[in-house]
């Protein structure tokens, strides 16, 4: 047969595959919507647990105690409310449960293999050329992520690979130590370390042309999340050195400076300034949002427009990312689905009082803020900040800084090449396809393959 032939089998098994998934959507919300009209009770108990769970978590985050205790006991109440709900509509029918358990399963697992087919149809081979560096040049940070380069041996490591590896001692410039490794000849720079140190090394790596190999080496690692690489053991990326392969993604600039992941300004760069913030993240932001998100807080000297020009004054959040993030309840809420997408992505926040920001923050995870006017959600190619004051405190990739105002940033789309293992394209792909729904099947089963960007 020949790759023609093959190439229409493929795309016609995954038409077939969409269209069976698209049946079996269909009879479950059939068999749920008939079990739920003769249940409207249990229905309104299952609302009202949703309802209570999000108030609940909500006031966990933003509240202290003992409102943070109110909270969680809300929000475990709420779970079980939505349980006893469904269990009661159900009323012990194990028969009809299991239907809808099957046809869920069996609707997701047409759909995945669908998608898959479309995965198979690209030649990575040509998509993303390999590389091998002839002298590979890895700065590693002891310190960073808890001594991750000391647990997971990655000095050796990357030694026995080839690899020049330069530690960051104390007392050391990073910057300084990555130009001086191009100077002596490097043509491939990594860095084994937190988000920050990866921009920074990356900063070097665009100034010189050079690829970039991020080694997963930080405390949360948000850089490497979204490249698609593995964060529980940073050495398998130490591969791309020596059977990597090169994609181009985007980066951002604010100024001069480089970033990968994103700037914030308002409540979270408050947060980071906090001497805390480096060794306990998530208790110091838990302990600082009741107090900068409280009854009484006010919203900070920070202004800016939207694209259709509205004028927007004393924001209490603003989030400019290197591409735009995902909001609201998914599975990957907070993650960027794609680095190629060649814009920046703005969330921003504008209310009269913290308490009232809060419950903005609220319904957008909730994926309920698209028609509040005081939250702002867009993409663009540049993107400018101002305060009355002349600066801003900022948090960049995690860093904290005070910077001059105006703050203009800006987008360059596959402007830095990242040097990755040989699969890392395809898991990274496969991310663009977890927000398809029954459109992007219905695509599919029409025969309109979606594109797919790395």
């Amino acid at each position: 047969m020949s790759p023609t032939s093959q190439r229409a089998g493929s795309w016609g098994r995954s038409r077939v595959l969409a269209i069976m998934s698209l049946v079996l959507i269909g009879m479950a919300v059939l068999v749920v919507i008939g079990t739920l009209i003769r249940n409207v009770g249990p229905l309104l108990v299952a609302i009202a647990g949703m309802a209570a769970a999000g108030w609940g978590a909500w006031w966990a985050i933003t509240e202290r105690m003992p409102r943070r205790a109110f909270g969680i006991v809300g929000a475990v109440a709420g779970v079980i409310l939505v349980v006893a709900g469904l269990a009661t509509a159900l009323d012990g029918d194990w028969v009809r449960v299991l239907g809808i358990v099957a046809l869920a399963f069996g609707a997701a697992a047409c759909a995945r293999l669908a998608i898959s087919t479309t995965l198979h149809q690209m030649d990575l081979a040509q998509m993303f050329p390999a590389f091998r560096p002839a002298h590979p040049v890895l700065i590693c940070n002891p310190w960073s992520g808890g001594g991750k380069v000391q647990r997971f041996d990655l000095v050796d490591k990357a030694q026995a690979l080839g690899v020049e590896v330069i530690l960051l001692d104390h007392g050391l410039d990073l910057e300084q130590l990555a130009r001086d490794a191009v100077a002596r000849g490097a043509d491939c720079l990594g860095m084994a370390g937190g988000d920050g140190s990866q921009a920074l090394v990356a900063s070097i790596a665009v100034e010189h042309g050079l690829p970039f190999v991020c080694i997963s080496a930080g405390t949360r690692n948000h850089f490497a999340l979204d490249l698609g690489l593995d964060r529980d053991d940073p050495s398998t990326g130490l591969s791309a050195f020596v059977d990597g392969v090169v994609r181009q993604i985007d980066y951002a600039r604010v100024g001069t400076r480089l970033f990968v992941n994103n700037v914030s300004l308002g409540v979270y760069a408050q947060i980071v300034e906090k001497d805390s913030y480096r060794g306990a993240k998530l208790a110091t932001t838990r302990d600082s949002l009741p107090e900068l998100l409280g009854r009484t807080a006010e919203p900070f000297d920070l202004q800016f427009s939207t694209p259709d020009g509205h004028e927007v004054d004393s924001a209490f959040l603003i989030l400019v990312s290197n591409n735009p993030y995902v909001l609201g309840p998914t599975l990957d809420v907070s993650q960027r689905r794609s680095l190629t997408t060649g814009h920046l992505g703005v969330f921003a926040i504008n209310a009269r009082t913290g308490k009232d920001a809060a419950e903005l923050v609220a319904r957008s995870m909730l994926g309920r803020s698209s028609a509040d006017p005081n939250i702002h959600q867009f993409t663009t190619d540049t993107f400018q900040i101002r305060s009355r004051s002349g600066t801003a405190n900022a948090g960049v990739d995690g860093e904290a800084l005070t910077l001059d105002t105006p703050l203009d940033f800006e987008i360059h789309p596959r402007g830095l090449s990242v040097l990755v293992p040989p699969d890392n394209p395809t898991l990274s792909a496969t991310k663009h396809y977890r927000h398809f729904g029954v459109r992007g099947l219905w695509d599919i089963a029409l025969g309109r393959v979606p594109q797919l960007t790395a």
